[in-house]
């Protein structure tokens, strides 16, 4: 029986003196008379229970899942507004909040961190919230923003030695990254819709052009949303990589890049089990998130992506066993570590 870890989900549902908080410091980028002070924001354990007990929880049990690999609202990271200040204090604030949710129900969430990017500034000063993640909190992964400006995509691309910093934390900590974007400013991307799943491309794409992966041969990212169009166009990125002369994409990136179930539909979970080896692919429903209604065709939540896993003609048995479990374990070995310990 396999353990069901969602490896992609983050905390939408924070109780509102969260947001509240935020817009006020927000206000004080222009007015730092009205500036919040940290100790200004008051949230008890009963109210993160409350939050989690009646949404996350309810349906983790109700579909089926064990485990979340948790992280803070994607869109709320926003690394566009204000400087390094206003981030790094945001990201602490999230951070903390994911930890204290992961210690008031162990057995169904563990954390992973957001970092405290900004526009411009070197990546080196994301390492101390990094390592007080992983030391302080156990976090067992970080989601990586290759665009901080926000869809303006003024940052070098993730093969640059720009991000070198973080990589180097990211294998002496072994914990792979998820490359996930925050909010769009730009007003042709439409933040969950296209903003994402530009990214989710673009970032493999990056990968591919590069040799990113001779210099750091055990870093790992978790590329989201199913990959955005990837598994779509498998074809064109494998032509592309002969075109550029690179190796087969199973040597080229398939050992450092893997891939979520963020699908919401029959038809796409099946055209990504068909195309990426199974051994690529992450149970994840990105659940409570960009879609939460109800599928007239089917009757049922498009983000519950177990059903797309359970109903698959494609995975057999020994196949959805890596990807419910299996795989996130190796690919997240802080995650594995942490159930051994408890004897799972």
């Amino acid at each position: 029986m396999s353990i069901i870890i969602d490896c992609h989900g983050h905390y939408t549902t924070a109780p509102k003196a969260l947001e509240n908080w935020r817009n006020q410091q927000i206000a004080g980028i222009k007015d730092p008379a009205v500036s919040p002070k940290v100790a200004d924001l008051q949230i008890s354990d009963d109210e993160l229970r409350e939050s989690i007990e009646a949404n996350q929880l309810k349906l983790m049990k109700q579909r089926g899942s064990d485990l979340t690999i948790f992280s803070p609202r994607a869109s709320f990271m926003a690394h566009h507004i204000g400087d390094f200040s206003v981030s790094s204090t945001w990201a602490a604030i999230c951070n903390e909040l994911c930890y204290r949710v992961s210690q008031l129900f162990p057995d169904h969430f563990i954390p992973a961190a957001m970092l405290p990017q900004s526009p411009g500034v070197d990546p080196k000063t994301c390492i101390p919230e990094l390592e007080k993640c992983v030391e302080q909190y156990g976090n067992v992964g970080i989601n990586l923003n290759p665009d901080p400006s926000g869809g303006h995509w003024n940052s070098p691309p993730l093969s640059d030695r720009h991000w070198y910093p973080i990589y180097e934390k990211m294998v002496e900590y072994d914990i792979p990254a998820m490359i996930h974007v925050s909010t769009s400013c730009n007003a042709c991307f439409h933040t969950t819709g296209a903003h994402y799943l530009n990214a989710d491309t673009t970032a493999f794409m990056q990968c591919l052009t590069s040799d990113l992966f001779k210099d750091f041969p055990t870093l790992r990212f978790l590329i989201p949303h199913g990959g955005g169009a990837v598994p779509y166009h498998w074809g064109r990125f494998r032509g592309l990589a002969q075109e550029l002369k690179k190796p087969l994409l199973k040597d080229h990136l398939l050992n450092n890049i893997y891939f979520d179930t963020c699908v919401y539909h029959q038809p796409g979970i099946d055209l990504l089990t068909r195309v990426i080896p199974v051994d690529n692919i992450l149970f994840a429903s990105e659940m409570i998130g960009a879609v939460r209604g109800i599928d007239p065709e089917t009757g049922h939540y498009y983000d519950d992506t177990k059903r797309y896993i359970e109903a698959s003609t494609i995975l057999s048995g020994s196949d959805r066993h890596k990807v419910y479990e299996a795989n996130a374990r190796r690919v997240f070995p802080r995650l594995d570590a942490a159930l051994k310990k408890k004897g799972k």
